[in-house]
């Protein structure tokens, strides 16, 4: 395999975390009657422009079908974030009737509602039927397209190119980066902004984050990196906000590359501080795959443990990264007999490969169970908010990047 950016020969593994099924193909009870597709999910990473990436297997199309279930608007907190990100760049870049604003993976319209109820012009681009659906139900415009330079070209021609194009949680999922790269130029104002949000690699590996491997994650990205990316595509990152989404994320804002803007000095900080923390040395990336097997045998003896003194153990969150977890370390329904989500898209249905029914949160204070691990521990605090009064006597935990009781 060769590197998805700089096309050099890919030789060193990150972490190989053996074969599971796509973190969100999530299956009826009549599925659990049929065969079910298993990918390798390994991730390799490039020594030379340190680009890491899953070894090539599973395509797009397949991973975000008509009925994907991963709805934005289900988490409180995203709605808050994505508020406050639309209510800022309004401020900060003067957008009005007269601006236009582009949303790559819109999904449920959760971002673009903000825009549309200033009256701002926008447009989201969404490939998943299930979602785009809810975001048209909400007065939100939606191509239903996979983001590409192609995409980007047509929609220059038509007069669409945008004072800001956002994509949240997008850029991490495409298999082809430069590809979309160039299409975030094409469709993109002279003096217009882009802003990208995904999970930092660097945080990633300092908090043995494995669990957010997943085929629907073809790269996982450093700034460094980024930059690269970006350069070749004709576009210059100008500055960069590190957040605490998703375990630690950075926000870049993006221009094109003669663009008047000076890069500010964030960026530049930024990756001093990456090179300080090894991200363009190969130890640090061969050196991951013991720290997450000890996170998965961890909790295998903890789960092993309860089940020997009678305790019950839930899960909560029916959440990618708890799949890619939960499928590495074989855990079943013997182990942990039942997760809980609010999403209602994913209740009544069971987590791909282990085959763990989903039920809605009441089920969980209905069993009222010793333990609940929370699996999207990003947002392990409004969960045990949200629960913690009606299980007085239930413990909650986390597993990454260590067990331990909240």
């Amino acid at each position: 395999m060769n590197c998805r950016h700089c096309e050099k020969t890919l030789t060193h593994t990150f972490v190989d975390l053996c074969f599971a099924p796509p973190s969100n193909a999530y299956l009826t009870e009549t599925d659990l009657n049929k065969p079910e597709k298993y990918y390798p999910l390994k991730v390799k990473v490039c020594d030379h422009c340190w680009l890491v990436q899953t070894e090539d297997y599973a395509q797009a199309d397949e991973l975000f079908c008509s009925d994907y279930a991963y709805f934005s608007s289900t988490s409180t907190f995203w709605l808050a974030h994505a508020k406050s990100y639309a209510e800022q760049m309004t401020q900060q870049l003067g957008l009005n009737a007269d601006s236009f604003v582009i949303e790559v993976a819109s999904n449920d319209g959760y971002l673009l509602m903000n825009f549309v109820a200033a009256g701002i012009p926008c447009l989201g681009i969404e490939p998943t039927t299930s979602t785009a659906e809810a975001a048209e139900k909400i007065g939100i415009p939606v191509l239903r397209e996979f983001f590409g330079e192609g995409l980007g070209q047509q929609l220059a021609q038509q007069g669409k190119q945008a004072d800001l194009i956002a994509g949240n949680n997008v850029y991490a999922h495409v298999p082809d980066i430069n590809d979309f790269t160039l299409g975030l130029k094409e469709a993109l104002k002279p003096g217009g902004t882009i802003t990208l949000e995904f999970p930092h690699l660097m945080r990633l590996i300092e908090h043995a984050q494995f669990d957010t491997i997943y085929h629907e994650h073809f790269s996982y990205l450093s700034l460094y990196t980024v930059s690269l990316i970006f350069a070749k595509a004709g576009l210059r990152v100008w500055d960069v906000e590190e957040l605490s989404t998703h375990g630690g994320s950075l926000r870049i804002y993006g221009c094109h590359a003669d663009d008047a803007r000076k890069t500010n000095k964030e960026v530049k900080a930024l990756l001093e501080e990456e090179a300080r923390q090894g991200l363009q040395a190969i130890e640090i990336y061969t050196g991951f795959q013991p720290r997450a097997d000890k996170i998965k045998n961890d909790l295998l003896a903890f789960l092993l443990e309860q089940k020997n003194l009678g305790k019950s153990v839930a899960a909560y969150g029916a959440a990618a990264k708890g799949n890619t977890f939960l499928n590495y370390a074989g855990v079943k329904p013997d182990l942990l007999p039942f997760v809980c989500d609010a999403a209602v898209a994913k209740q009544n249905k069971f987590l791909p490969g282990s085959h763990i029914p989903i039920l809605s949160p009441h089920a969980m204070i209905v069993a009222k169970p010793n333990y609940v691990l929370i699996l999207p521990w990003n947002i392990a605090e409004e969960v045990k908010t949200q629960l913690s009064q009606d299980l007085p006597n239930t413990q909650f935990l986390t597993a990454v990047p260590e067990l331990k009781i909240i």
